[in-house]
């Protein structure tokens, strides 16, 4: 799975279809959850996610009900409205790390507008030189990290690709 997607109108790039494909099912599947809508100005040699997107006034949460894609034009509506919503686009790109989807209307091309799935807070361990134990499971791996003076057992099961991609970044 790619991190990111970028599709961009008339672009001739061999991906653009898939990625494409790929966010118009990421907006279909907000259908009944709840999202960040944020819009900023975007100045013309910045890229999107380096704006401050920090929580400013006109930010908004809300249910997202029937999102849809239509030709180049993406549809929603809020729940206690039964007005459709609607933006045209020249590019979008999706985070799929981050659940955030960066929209840039056709109508406004100095605006951006970021669709984010709320986070969830993730807590981070450091351990320092842990223990470490790697356990064949049939086609997988288990992947043991110990620190007794923290108490602390972290275990990941990785497929052999990804033990692959591991073993590779290692140095």
């Amino acid at each position: 799975m790619e991190l990111r997607s970028i599709w961009q109108y008339g672009s001739n790039s061999p991906e653009n279809s898939n990625h494409f494909a790929t966010i118009s099912q990421w907006w279909h599947n907000l259908n009944g959850k709840e999202i960040l809508w944020q819009q900023r100005l975007m100045p013309a040699t910045a890229e999107a996610t380096n704006l401050n997107w920090e929580p400013q006034r006109f930010d908004e949460k809300f249910l997202v009900v029937n999102p849809t894609i239509r030709g180049i034009t993406l549809y929603w509506q809020k729940p206690d409205s039964s007005q459709e919503r609607s933006t045209t686009v020249h590019k979008l790109e999706l985070d799929q790390l981050h659940q955030q989807l960066y929209i840039f209307p056709q109508s406004q091309k100095e605006v951006v507008i970021r669709v984010e799935l709320p986070q969830v807070a993730l807590q981070t361990v450091v351990m320092k030189n842990p223990q470490w134990q790697v356990t064949p499971n049939g086609d997988t791996y288990l992947l043991t990290l110990r620190d007794d003076r923290q108490k602390v057992v972290v275990q990941a099961t990785f497929d052999s690709t990804q033990m692959s991609q591991l073993k590779q970044q290692l140095p």
